[in-house]
């Protein structure tokens, strides 16, 4: 649960039309006048697919732009594109979440009946305890009204915990022993992330286990938690439950200090309860991510329908609080499916869904764009092999520059002319911001110059760079954001990770997704991930322009380049969304 102002991922250009809104996902050149009343969001909520429908909740300020009076906005699709928000699931309707509800988990229970586990906050001081709720008609497959268990709250923090650090349920897991189990995030000792965990056999009452799943001295509180099975056999997704010889366990955290979704790949000693990591630990630098650059506050679930795991992620902004007041939006969903409630395009920035596995390697995940958001693509341009001589710059045309998919592939010679990587460059995002687009070597910079003006004043490169390592070579994929906007209040931090490809014997891969605003960028197949959060000034709409550049001084290959613009995704708006306060609340 974060409780500050970030991103908004997409901005939606609205126009009604029987019912339905069209969707232009940009969360940057709006064409209404923002104001402070506007919706603010944030965390995703609560995913998951029941008779065949997806849900995803997120955190909703019905009232402003930035922090405060948060509830659980809630929308529905049958294919993660096209949505239809619903009335407010969750609001403040009781003295155990009279404060705000923020962050929270969908469980499936026997019977294929979900239940939701959420934070509420009870006081000006933000004081958390944990409330329960489940669905009033189980046979609505939009499951548009909740009810709250009448004993809520169901936890409280236990001493010595700070009840402001006690957030975020996981989804809960079933033990071979028929109990329930669940994680809370919290800190103590003022250093100490903590992940509590705790036992059911009813999901009802709750009784704190003697040790905590896992805890980590060096990055103080850690939120939002999330830990799963992953399969080693295959690129299937687990339940949430699933133990056994065939499955190794992740456990994902958002570290609050650094503001990073940090995870960490390893073994569930069930007998113990314990999450015993196989290398490093959580928060390490590099460490392993979801992704380097703006996700935050992430939340996967398993689609029983689809038999894959699926990872939501929250956009951090990069604008000032007060640029986010007058646009009248912050905090977005990635790519074009973001959620909008209303007639006002501003919403939660949920990153465009993500299905994800364990690498063969066994030591990382991999991440890929669910394919449904390809239904969008339009308007293909393929490009036929060619050399990118050193120095210079091929743009792609034909496509929405703007509002575009592109997946390129490169291949490198010349890797004896590689720059040496000195023994202490161990830190990729601090190696991307001291080597960025205009730092010529041998094998690199080479990538795409997205969002990019006409006269290059602006533009958001993507890269990659070779180094000759100590018995191998060394990719760094990085996005460049230090040139892209002359606006220099936006935070424009450039962000890095080294690709686990070996690039004498693998071309190296790059996919982004590019939505005016956002640039979501895949290399390797998914290895590595970074999402950038930028607000031109010149490059929008029309005079955005996207290039294939190598400004390194030996030449490279593109093997293969296809591009497409990105259609509109449509949005359900029968029932807007609505602020139900009502003095009577049904509970069961």
């Amino acid at each position: 649960m974060v409780n500050f102002s970030v991103t908004l991922l997409l901005f939606f250009t609205l126009l009604l039309c029987h019912g339905i809104v069209e969707l232009e996902a940009s969360a940057h050149h709006q064409h209404q006048s923002g104001s402070s009343d506007q919706p603010y969001r944030t965390d995703p909520n609560g995913p998951m697919i029941y008779k065949g429908i997806y849900h995803l909740f997120c955190q909703y300020n019905p009232y402003g732009a930035v922090w405060g009076n948060i509830v659980w906005a809630h929308s529905t699709s049958t294919d993660l594109v096209n949505w239809t928000p619903h009335e407010i699931a969750l609001d403040t309707s009781d003295p155990s979440d009279s404060h705000g509800c923020w962050s929270g988990s969908a469980t499936i229970l026997p019977g294929g009946k979900p239940a939701i586990i959420y934070t509420g906050t009870i006081d000006l001081q933000g004081s958390q305890v944990q409330n329960l709720a489940m669905p009033k008609n189980f046979s609505d497959p939009y499951l548009k009204k909740w009810f709250k268990y009448k004993k809520n709250p169901i936890l409280s923090a236990p001493k010595p915990i700070n009840a402001t650090l006690f957030r975020d349920p996981t989804t809960a897991w079933l033990g071979p022993d028929k109990i329930w189990r669940m994680v809370i995030g919290s800190l103590i000792d003022n250093k100490k992330g903590l992940l509590i965990l705790y036992k059911s056999k009813d999901f009802k009452h709750w009784i704190k286990a003697k040790d905590p799943l896992y805890s980590e001295t060096r990055t103080g509180m850690l939120e939002c938690p999330d830990f799963f099975p992953v399969s080693t056999a295959d690129q299937n997704g687990v339940e949430t439950s699933i133990l056994g010889p065939d499955v190794k366990h992740v456990l994902k955290v958002s570290v609050f200090d650094d503001q990073i979704d940090s995870y960490s790949i390893g073994t569930y000693d069930v007998g113990k309860d314990k999450f015993i990591p196989e290398e490093g630990y959580l928060g390490d630098v590099p460490g392993l991510r979801f992704d380097y650059g703006k996700f935050y506050a992430s939340k996967s679930f398993f689609d029983s329908d689809k038999n894959r795991r699926i990872l939501w992620g929250w956009v951090n902004e990069s604008s000032t609080w007060g640029d986010d007041i007058k646009k009248g939006w912050s905090g977005l969903q990635v790519i074009n499916l973001l959620i909008n409630y209303g007639l006002n395009r501003s919403f939660s920035g949920q990153a465009i869904p993500r299905s994800f596995w364990l690498d063969k390697s066994g030591k990382q995940l991999v991440q890929w764009p669910v394919p449904e958001i390809e239904s969008l693509r339009e308007n293909q341009v393929d490009l036929p092999s060619k050399f990118l001589e050193g120095g210079s710059l091929l743009e792609i045309s034909g496509v929405t520059a703007a509002q575009a998919d592109i997946e390129i592939s490169f291949e490198v010679t010349e890797f004896e002319k590689a720059e040496v990587l000195e023994p202490n460059w161990t830190n990729p995002q601090l190696l991307c911001s001291q080597k960025g687009a205009s730092v010529k070597s041998a094998l690199g910079p080479f990538g795409l110059l997205i969002l990019a003006s006409e006269g290059l004043q602006e533009y958001t490169a993507v890269f990659f760079r070779i180094f000759k390592g100590q018995d191998k070579y060394v990719v760094l994929m990085c996005s460049d954001q230090s040139r892209s906007s002359l606006n220099n209040k936006n935070d424009k931090t450039s962000y890095g990770a080294f690709l686990k490809v070996d690039p004498v014997h693998e071309k190296l891969s790059l996919r982004s997704l590019i939505d005016h605003s956002i640039v979501e960028s895949f290399g390797g197949g998914g290895k590595a991930c970074i999402t950038a959060r930028v607000y031109p000034t010149l490059a929008i709409e029309n005079d955005a322009h996207l290039y294939a550049f190598n400004y390194g001084t030996e030449k490279v290959k593109i093997t293969s380049l296809s591009s497409w613009s990105m259609k509109k995704a449509r949005i359900n708006v029968e029932n807007p969304i609505e602020r139900v306060v009502s003095n009577e609340h049904v509970k069961f």
